[in-house]
């Protein structure tokens, strides 16, 4: 089983690193960009066999590691055998 924890900054953050992909984008000539978000994406292997454990243990890892939760939000996803 392999759970996904997309961890991006909340609404209202400043995204220093966003801007400067953003700005990088425009010199490049990628016209029409309006904002950009960096976050970080963790996929972790797991074994067992349920997914809904197995998405409360990745959540408690975001909560407690994984993510700020200050300034930070989360998204899990769990793929069993190769499927969302």
């Amino acid at each position: 089983m392999k759970a996904i924890a997309t961890i991006m900054l909340r609404d209202g953050v400043l995204d220093p690193q966003g801007d400067a992909v953003r700005r990088a984008l425009d010199h490049m000539g990628f016209a029409g960009i309006e904002d950009v978000r960096q976050g970080k994406v963790i996929e972790l292997a797991l074994s067992g066999n349920d997914p809904e454990q197995a998405r409360r243990d990745v959540i408690e890892m975001c909560e407690r590691l994984l993510a700020n939760t200050v300034i930070e939000s989360y998204r899990v996803e769990i793929e069993e055998c190769g499927r969302p």
